[in-house]
């Protein structure tokens, strides 16, 4: 299993506020069961098969396109560790509290 992060610009909208795209593409991802996602202030988290992921964006990408924006600035950060193959968002989350914890 594979966790990302994601964040699409949509470049060159009429106004400053992007909701709308960010809207569409939370719809977007709502409507797959490939890959799991939480919404947070800055994108959205993936969790999924890496190839799952990738096809995902790819889609997404696409959506600002479809909405008639110009330009479309994608940034995906992409984690998958061989070793750890069943590893989660949630778990990445509670390890680092665990040491904080021990602190």
């Amino acid at each position: 299993m594979a966790t990302a992060d994601l964040t699409i610009l949509a470049l060159g909208r009429a106004g400053a506020s992007a909701s709308e795209y960010i809207a569409a593409v939370q719809r977007k991802l709502a409507e797959q069961d490939r890959v799991r996602y939480e919404m947070h202030a800055m994108g959205t988290s993936l969790e999924g098969a890496t190839a799952d992921i990738l096809a995902v964006v790819g889609e997404l990408h696409a959506l600002p396109f479809e909405q008639g924006i110009p330009r479309v600035y994608t940034v995906l950060k992409l984690d998958e560790r061989r070793d750890k193959p069943a590893q989660t968002l949630a778990d990445k989350v509670r390890s680092v509290e665990q040491r904080l914890a021990a602190d």
